[in-house]
Formats: C-alpha cells, structure tokens, sequence
C-alpha cells in the first residue's frame, strides 16, 4: 500500500512540475513578446497582420509593396458580387467559359451549366474556380448594366470597374484590377495592406463568411474543396480557430494566402504575399500566433 502511495505521489510530482514547467515557458513567451515587439520574421516579401474589429494593423513587412495578389484578388471579387448579386439568381454558364489559360484553377463547369449565385461563389472561393470567377463578373456586369448583350470580354472589363471602384470606397487606394480571378497581368497589382482591408469588408459579409470557412462542399452536382489547408483539420497546416479565407499562386506572384481566424473571440486577418509554398503557411501560422500571443500578452 505504501508503494502504491509513493508511486501515485511520484506521478503527481512529475504532472505538477511539467504543468509548472508549461506555465514558466508561457511567461517566458510573453515576456519575450513584450521585450521584442519586432521579433516577429516572415519569408513573404509582404505580410500584414490585422485585428478585425478594429482595422488596427498589428504587424507589418513592406505593407504598402505593390505585388501581384494572384488568386486572393477573387475576395474582392466576392465582395462586389455579394453587394452587387442575388444570391438566388438561378446564373447560366456562358462561353466565357472558354476564355481559360491552360492549367489554371478551374471548378470542372461547362457552358450551360445553371447555378445559383451562392454556388458560383463556392466553386470561386474554395477550389479557386477561374471559370466560377468569369461566369460571375459576366453575371454581374450584365445585371448592373442592365445590357443583357454584352459579350464575355466587356463584361471582364465592365467588372473590374466595379472592382477599383469598390477598393477604392474602402480604403484599399494602392491596388488596381484588370480581371476577376488574378492571372497574370503587369497592371493587376495591390499591396498586403489593401488586401487585409479587402478582406475585413469580405467579412462583414455572413455568407461570405461562412463559404471561406469550409472544408468543403458537396451537392448532388459538384464537390468542391477549400485549397486554403489552414481550416482542413486533416492537413499538417491545419491552425485551431482558422476560418478562411483565400490561397492564390503564380510564377509571378509566388504563393499568397490571405488569412483569418478567431480565438477566445478575438478575430486576426492575415496576409502574406510572395512567399514559396509550405513558407506561406508558416508565415501565416507565425502572424497568427504572434496576434494571439500579443492579444494573450496584453490581458
């Protein structure tokens, strides 16, 4: 009986000092963070971290750079089709459908394919569908023009408008777009900063909200899964509390990813821009964490 008392005790010991010792490198942790406010390092050659409710920038590396935003442009895409779309509108596939470029991102639609605008942003959002991107600028330049003729190529045109438009009112005044989806193109440019203002005014939106923070999504149709391996639980990226919100590469761009994710209600919007593929995910792990911690810090 007695062995068994100093066994149990012994375990107690050994639980109570690694508990002990867990909490020893937490302060060191936060003190650390306190003493080294700039100690935070990112590959990306741009990053912003932002508090969401306030629009405060939290950290920042060449925030004003102006860089291709490849992919994570179709957030601003998103924005002006939810302010300017019906979600229910019953959309009609057109033969913008065959204005891709070989091996670009696309959803698998077809020319006639019917899809309700919700949908739409589904197959643009999560596997990064170019064709869902040019399906919805046609969509929506056709409506707000009221010119129901209008060929595929204005309506990429009619659309951008839109979108420069639209960055403009919010605040995001060093970025220009020629296209709904960010292939390459040397006058579609935007900065880290203008892209985590971007994003904040995408989240405001409840569905948009809800489709970026997917795994994925399945209908009788379609299965379309969300690139971004910040929110897939099965991925060695994965980041408790991530909840979107857009991955983007080119050869021109490299990998950016625009992230967000909540903690104990605190909500961090990320950004990284020119980074290599497993680099962006750390640098966004690395400003989430650094947000958190700081948020932790400071209570």
């Amino acid at each position: 009986m007695k062995k068994i008392i100093i066994l149990m005790a012994i375990i107690g010991f050994a639980f109570l000092y690694q508990h002990s010792e867990a909490v020893r490198n937490r302060v060191a942790e936060i003190n650390f963070i306190h003493a080294n406010p700039n100690n935070l390092s990112i590959q990306g050659e741009a990053g912003v971290l932002m508090d969401e409710e306030s629009g405060k920038i939290i950290y920042a590396k060449n925030a004003n750079e102006r860089l291709y935003p490849a992919s994570t442009t179709k957030v601003l895409t998103a924005l002006v089709a939810l302010e300017k779309g019906n979600l229910n509108d019953q959309v009609r596939v057109g033969n913008e459908i065959t204005m891709r470029d070989i091996d670009e991102s696309s959803a698998g639609l077809k020319q006639g394919d019917v899809l309700p605008l919700k949908v739409l942003l589904t197959a643009m959002l999560l596997p990064s569908g170019n064709d869902a991107a040019r399906t919805i600028a046609v969509y929506i330049a056709k409506r707000d023009s009221g010119k129901t003729n209008m060929s595929a190529q204005e309506g990429i045109q009619y659309f951008a408008k839109l979108m420069n438009k639209k960055a403009k009112e919010i605040g995001a005044t060093h970025s220009h777009f020629v296209n709904p989806h960010g292939l390459h193109d040397p006058n579609h440019y935007t900065t880290a900063k203008d892209l985590a203002i971007i994003a904040r005014a995408a989240r405001g939106n409840p569905v948009f909200r809800e489709i970026v923070s997917e795994e994925a999504y399945k209908d009788p149709t379609f299965t379309f899964y969300n690139r971004n391996e910040l929110v897939n639980r099965s991925s060695a990226n994965f980041f408790q509390g991530a909840d979107g919100i857009k991955t983007g590469f080119t050869d021109q761009a490299g990998h950016c990813l625009v992230s967000s994710a909540n903690r104990g209600g605190k909500n961090l919007i990320s950004v990284v821009l020119h980074s290599s593929k497993e680099g962006v995910y750390r640098d966004s792990t690395a400003m989430l964490n650094y947000g958190f911690q700081k948020e932790y810090a400071s209570n």
